[in-house]
Parts: structure tokens; sequence; C-alpha cells
């Protein structure tokens, strides 16, 4: 991705991501869509994007963000017209506890969700007592437990919806240790920790081979990923545009060839 700050400053600068002085959106020819993604799959996915859209006279600019909440913040300040990393249970948690004024207008790719470890070949083979890494925003967390007990290592109170916390387990056999850390910081847990549930573009990312989780998602379900715009931004062409090329054939061959299965196109 290239902007006037290297990749990770652009979430040092925090919302300093405006090239210049940003221009509201202009019609198709000579049109700039700045999309914030997170690392791995999702910028990989919009570098191929990238030359369908010049071919219409669209420049995508890509700016990563290694985080999951600075991409909604930014898009809300206008400082992107658009973000490609997250679910649409997150997203609800997002306008919901922030307020922002966001939506999905297109759907992407799903990236199963799975617990690995760099010292167990097995879920069987963890032992009693473990301590289990899980991300710390609710939406991620909540589904890191949802899979454990959907696997069944633990239980879980009837009726917590997608966002479970720590705090609704109601029986746990194997006594886990179940703490929480930045999602983005999961894969460099494996090293302290008996398994950590980490998010499918932080292990790629990590050169970690998805199919060696030891406990993984069906693929179906209600984390498909989306592109969001702000609100007001919804209907104008650009977007139309953007997700043409998004959902294009080209694109769907690249996400079966390159990622094996580990990320399935969702459109």
């Amino acid at each position: 991705m290239t902007t006037p700050f290297t990749r990770r400053a652009a979430l040092a600068a925090g919302f300093a991501l405006a090239l210049g002085a940003a221009a509201p959106a202009v019609a198709q020819q000579g049109q700039l869509i700045r999309i914030g993604v997170s690392p791995g799959p999702h910028a990989e996915i919009l570098e191929k994007v990238k030359p369908l859209l010049a071919k219409q006279g669209v420049d995508l600019k890509i700016i990563e963000f290694s985080d999951y909440v600075v991409p909604n913040q930014a898009l809300d300040a206008g400082e992107l017209e658009a973000n490609s990393f997250q679910n649409q249970p997150y997203l609800d948690n997002q306008v919901k506890d922030r307020g922002f004024k966001i939506e999905s207008v297109g759907l992407t790719v799903n990236f199963p969700l799975g617990i690995y470890s760099s010292k167990y070949k097995s879920w069987a083979e963890v032992p009693d007592g473990a301590t289990v890494a899980i991300q710390n925003d609710p939406t991620n967390g909540g589904r890191s437990l949802l899979l454990l007990q959907d696997k069944g290592v633990i239980k879980l109170k009837d009726g917590v919806g997608f966002k479970p916390t720590v705090a609704d387990i109601t029986a746990n056999p194997k006594k886990l240790k179940i703490i929480e850390i930045e999602a983005a910081q999961t894969p460099r847990s494996l090293a302290d920790v008996a398994a950590a549930a980490i998010n499918t573009n932080y292990a790629v990312d990590a050169k970690i081979d998805p199919s060696s989780a030891i406990l993984r998602e069906d693929a179906k379900g209600p984390y498909v990923n989306l592109i969001a715009v702000r609100s007001a931004d919804k209907d104008k062409p650009w977007v139309k545009t953007l997700l043409e090329a998004y959902h294009s054939p080209e694109i769907k061959a690249f996400v079966a060839e390159r990622f094996k299965g580990a990320v399935l196109a969702s459109w």
C-alpha cells in the first residue's frame, strides 16, 4: 500500500491519514478511494482489485492498520472512503458502542477462525490447566469462546448471543486459564501459551498455515467479512464500482488459488 506514511506509521499517526487536504469524492474519472485494511489477505485481495479499478479511472489507495479499532475511526472521520477488515457482528458492536455512521455495502470473504498451538499437534494433547489466549475485543473474543463451546471444550450461559465473555463460562472441565490479549498479538503469544485463538488474516500475516489449526470454525456462519463506507456515501457511484471490481470472476479465482480454502469468497 502506497501512502505518504509507511504502513505501520499509518497506525501510529492515528488519524493523520489524509493525503494533504482530503478532497471530497468526485465522479468516476479521477476518483480516489482510500480503503483501510488489516494486514494479510484483505490487503492482498485489494492489491488485485486495484488494477481492475484503475481501468475505470479509479485510484485505489490501500492503507494498512494493525488493529481493529482505528480503521472504523478513520472511516467515520472522513480520512478513508471505505474499509475492508471486519464482519457484521463486529461492525454492529462498533456502531452501537461508538456511534459511528458507517455501514456495510457488500460482502467479501470468510476467514474461519482457528485455535493454534506451537506446542501441541492436536487439541487432545492440550493438558488440563493450560493457558489459552483469545482476543480482547468483544466480538472476536466472543467468537473464540463460541468456537470452544462448539467443540465441547467449555459451556456458556444460554442466550449469550455473539458476544459472550469469560464471565459467561458455566463449565470448564479442563480448567483452562483463558487470557485476553489484542487480536494482532495472538500469533506472538504462541511462545507463551498452550494455544491461542488467531484470526486467519493475522495467522497468514505471521506465516502460520491456517490448515494447522488444532480447532477450527465451520465455514458457514455470521462472520463473513464486508466492505464498509460512511452511511452518507453508500449510494454514490464509486461504491458500486468498487463492489463490482471486488466481486469479479478474476478476484474469486485469485482467492481460491492463493488461499487454498483458508479464505473463502462469500459472494
